[in-house]
């Protein structure tokens, strides 16, 4: 399975993440609830991904019951990316007209996110070409955001995959991501697989390393993008935009149309989720706190547009560092 997440044979035939990199397990998902448990455990994960994830459910919505408890669900299964409640509902609108126009829009919805990834990939390696010059290139990036997380080349991650594929790329330097370790796990399991070179960092070390001068660029995801153009994404991806501008290294975000949220003012306004303390006391079951340690789990945190050189996506860059706007 090439595809992070699919339609295959009338099911949802999606990556589990979790298992990741000691095995390669795909699920077969047949109802709501085990697909709303995949999003919510990190089953499948990224906000492209979970886009198709939710459009994807609404069409097993349709084989349920209670129609409207399930999409709802599905809608609220995770607050802070954008795509999944929008695509939800837009799969939604088409389940009138039936299952067959229902599947037709969220395989529509799939396919625009692996064009869509293309692009930005493309578009994202001409940018870096245009900041850093025609040499090889070497790129910082946190979390995941390759094919796992939409479902085919990623977004940031496709512009290091578009670099590599053009012999441009020296090395990823890809910060680990604590508490789950998607860097670890995830973002070095695919550059593996692409055979880019890349070297794995802690994530407390990036700024210092930008400050020596380790790397040409910075590029990551967005979770979602606020109307002024602030940017949700995976916790520590704020003070990685604080460790660029020191550095005066361009900081580029890469996100689809589909991750941009004019009904959100700025990053204030987005509500970041919590995971709880278990993520954080503990790793892979193994306490690493003492018992009964309280702790604060935000999975995102917010980047002021001031601090982003540029955001990329499928069809423009908006370079919002030098005023311009959504």
């Amino acid at each position: 399975m090439t595809r992070t997440i699919d339609w295959v044979d009338g099911a949802v035939a999606l990556i589990d993440q979790t298992r990741l990199p000691d095995e390669l397990i795909v699920l077969r998902v047949e109802d709501v609830a085990t697909l709303v448990d995949a999003i919510q455990r990190l089953a499948v994960r990224g906000a492209p991904a979970i886009g198709v994830a939710g459009g994807l459910g609404v069409v097993l919505a349709l084989r349920e019951p209670d129609f409207a408890p399930a999409v709802r669900s599905l809608r609220n299964a995770r607050p802070t990316a954008v795509n999944l409640a929008r695509m939800v509902d837009r799969v939604a609108a088409r389940a009138a007209d039936g299952f067959e126009a229902a599947l037709a829009e969220a395989l529509a919805i799939r396919d625009e996110e692996i064009a869509a990834s293309k692009r930005m990939g493309e578009r994202g390696a001409e940018l870096v070409e245009e900041l850093v010059g025609n040499g090889r290139v070497r790129a910082m990036t946190i979390c995941n955001t390759g094919g796992l997380a939409s479902v085919e080349r990623g977004t940031a991650l496709a512009v290091i995959q578009a670099l590599h594929e053009a012999g441009r790329l020296e090395e990823a330097l890809v910060l680990e991501t604590r508490p789950l370790l998607q860097g670890a796990r995830l973002t070095a399991w695919e550059l593996q697989r692409l055979g880019a070179p890349y070297r794995l960092v802690v994530d407390a070390a990036a700024s210092s390393l930008l400050a020596r001068g380790a790397a040409d660029v910075v590029v990551t995801g967005a979770d979602r993008v606020a109307a002024n153009g602030d940017t949700a994404n995976k916790i520590g991806t704020f003070g990685l935009a604080l460790g660029a501008r020191h550095a005066y290294v361009p900081f580029l975000v890469v996100a689809p149309e589909s991750t941009l949220d004019a009904d959100t003012a700025t990053g204030a306004d987005v509500e970041i989720e919590d995971r709880g303390a278990d993520e954080i006391v503990s790793l892979k079951g193994v306490s690493i706190a003492p018992s009964g340690t309280a702790a604060a789990n935000p999975a995102f945190d917010v980047t002021p547009c001031e601090l982003i050189t540029a955001l990329v996506t499928e069809r423009r860059v908006v370079r919002l560092a030098q005023g311009e706007r959504l």
